[in-house]
């Protein structure tokens, strides 16, 4: 790397933060760069992050990861959405899913075409034109090709639910194969240069002392560098996103495998599920504010789909981030950075784009102070607007049969979340940043989901005869029907092409 060039770096801490980011700087840095990771077996992991969104393909491809390989190891199973229940009003559901809706239609998005039908009383639901949210609803799965033309097999989006503790064993691998080292230990203490007050080195229990120029903070919710040794600081964003707590728990797996995770508002929270091969994964996000422990906990006990193979594990947490996600020569990757609840199962993801931007913006031993600002500007925006899109779930209720969700529908938002609200309430138009992770059509169906319908539909589809966009409705409803009839079940597909051994 040259004389002014980072020579090692230490991880700190494993888990899928570590060993995500282990894997691709492994794969990025081609060997250029000593890369050690310390983690102790003692220190459990979180695992939350077991639902993923889209994005995480192109992470396993930058790897080489042979997509049938990684969903065996992992116990995966494929994701096309997101269906919520009870979060507008009880009674209500909905999916976000990914891919397309309908198909391109010029100027005009697809949506904009089916707001006027449906303001008129002439069609139905927006389901029937998406492939993603057919899927779902009829337990299919096949993975996108452009073998036919004009097809919406090709528009189809798919991420994956997996189990976060093997998809860290299976990057271990992975890592250790493209020569990271792996250290056994608990760090005792941290040393600091005494000048510039950068991390030096860190000693484990054995006595053993490990320096390096570089450190990725990976340690969890309590952030060993980043903030028991830097004190950066850290964002409280409760007052949007009041949930503190969650309690997780394994049940048995049962029939129909669905491809999708599923998400079932409650009097102060939220129950997620999240179907892998070998059992599926429970847990409920709630507010300590609003509701005890003990009435959380039996809550979820009796919303379980199949027996319990455990009891519930308790978490607690704020959400928020980091002041600095970079401080001095410490980057934060994973939960010690932040924490986004995983509502949109954006937690994985973060951890992706942490490591890339890293990547991008990875240092000379000088540490230019206005990269660091920069990765830090960055990460800051990113985070923002992850936010905005998981308060919208939380404001844009009608729910008054609790005290929690009469604080949230009444809060007040976020001045970025507001006008993008006001705009699509007054003629269904999206504006999306360029930061913005979620897409349009994302934004369409949980707004619209929730009940934030639009005033007016685009001023152009009044250019098309309303017999026109009729009979072109009609058209892709069929289409998307008569496809997904012919796609394989889930089930049937993880049998045929990636089917796991049974977890003894």
């Amino acid at each position: 790397m040259g004389e002014s060039g980072i020579r090692k770096v230490i991880i700190v801490g494993g888990g899928t933060a570590g060993w995500m980011t282990a894997a691709f700087l492994s794969q990025s840095l081609g060997g250029s760069i000593d890369i050690q990771l310390i983690e102790s077996d003692e220190i459990g992991i979180v695992g939350v992050g077991e639902a993923t969104i889209p994005p995480i393909l192109n992470f396993n491809r930058a790897l080489d990861i042979d997509e049938d390989e990684f969903v065996r190891a992992t116990q995966a199973t494929f994701k096309l959405g997101i269906q919520f229940r009870n979060w507008g009003a009880i009674g209500d559901s909905y999916i976000h899913g990914f891919g397309k809706m309908g198909h391109s239609t010029g100027v005009v998005d697809f949506a904009h075409f089916w707001l006027k039908m449906r303001q008129a009383g002439k069609v139905g639901r927006i389901d029937d034109y998406a492939i993603n949210l057919l899927a779902c609803e009829k337990n299919k799965f096949l993975r996108a090709t452009g073998e036919y033309e004009n097809s919406p097999l090709k528009d189809i989006g798919h991420a994956f639910h997996f189990d976060a503790g093997l998809y860290a064993k299976f990057l271990r691998g992975y890592a250790e194969k493209h020569g990271v080292m792996r250290t056994e230990g608990k760090i005792s203490s941290v040393q600091q240069h005494p000048e510039t007050g950068f991390v030096a080195s860190v000693t484990l229990e054995d006595g053993s002392t490990h320096a390096a120029e570089l450190f990725v903070d990976c340690s969890g919710f309590r952030g060993l560098l980043i903030e028991q040794t830097l004190h950066t600081g850290y964002d409280d964003w409760s007052h949007w996103l009041p949930c503190n707590r969650a309690l997780a728990v394994p049940c048995r797996s049962v029939s129909p495998l669905t491809p999708y995770t599923r998400s079932t508002a409650h009097a102060a929270g939220w129950q997620w599920r999240i179907p892998l091969q070998s059992r599926i994964g429970n847990g409920h996000v709630y507010c300590s504010e609003y509701m005890s422990d003990d009435e959380a906990a039996s809550i979820l006990m009796g919303n379980l789909d199949g027996e319990a193979l455990a009891e519930p594990r308790l978490l607690r947490f704020v959400t928020g981030k980091r002041k600095q996600f970079w401080n001095r020569n410490v980057v934060a990757i994973g939960l010690s950075s932040g924490f986004m609840e995983p509502l949109e199962s954006t937690s994985i993801h973060l951890i992706q784009k942490a490591i890339a931007r890293l990547v991008s913006f990875f240092p000379g031993r000088d540490f230019s102070q206005v990269d660091i600002d920069e990765f830090n500007r960055q990460s800051q925006v990113e985070f923002e607007r992850i936010r905005d899109f998981i308060i919208l779930h939380y404001h844009a209720t009608r729910r008054s049969d609790s005290a929690f969700w009469n604080y949230c529908r009444t809060m007040p938002i976020p001045d970025t979340l507001r006008d993008k609200i006001e705009l699509f309430r007054s003629n269904g138009r999206i504006c999306q940043d360029p930061s913005d992770l979620f897409s349009e059509i994302s934004w369409f169906q949980v707004m619209f989901g929730q009940g934030i319908h639009p005033l007016r539909y685009h001023a152009l589809v009044d250019a098309k005869s309303d017999e026109l966009v009729l009979r072109m409705l009609a058209d892709v409803k069929r289409v998307m029907h008569g496809v997904v009839d012919l796609m394989p079940s889930h089930e049937d597909f993880i049998a045929k092409h990636c089917k796991a051994d049974p977890i003894e």
